[in-house]
């Protein structure tokens, strides 16, 4: 197996209205962690982190996007039920077409596998009850909110 086979590449949407931003909420799904992550999913061989994103996005929440740019990339090096995980993160700036989206207290959607998730908006700007992952997010959405700030 080549050294970059445990690697998972993904592609992650960070959707904001003000300070919050739409996250799926692990707990939803997966009882024994709590975390917060931006929506999206992995990356196929041959595919574009834009298009796997954008691909995510309607295969989960049925939803069109509008004004895609990539904020930045990020590596999460972690342990998962026990077990080592290596990410390379795409993480992608967008808006919905759909402006109820930015209205919606939680937006549930499916999985691949037809597995219910859930997004919630969560405000940025407050101390958070868990960790947002990827590692490195919370950091680059400060650096982001203070450099628009600043023009």
């Amino acid at each position: 197996m080549p050294s970059w086979a445990g690697i998972r590449p993904l592609a992650l949407a960070v959707f904001r209205d003000g300070p919050r931003i739409l996250v799926e909420d692990a707990e939803a799904w997966d009882r024994r962690d709590r975390f917060y992550r931006p929506p999206g999913g992995g990356v196929e061989f041959g595919e574009l982190a834009i298009d796997a994103m954008r691909r995510e996005m309607c295969e989960e929440f049925c939803a069109e996007i509008r004004d895609v740019r990539l904020m930045g990339t990020l590596e999460n090096v972690f342990e998962y039920h026990g077990r080592p995980g290596h990410e390379i993160v795409f993480v992608f700036e967008a808006r919905f077409v759909d402006a109820s989206f930015y209205e919606a207290e939680r937006i549930v959607g499916r999985e691949g596998a037809g597995i219910r998730i859930e997004a919630i908006w969560l405000d940025v700007s407050q101390p958070l009850d868990r960790p947002l992952y990827p590692n490195g997010l919370l950091e680059v959405l400060q650096e982001r909110t203070a450099s628009k700030a600043h023009r």
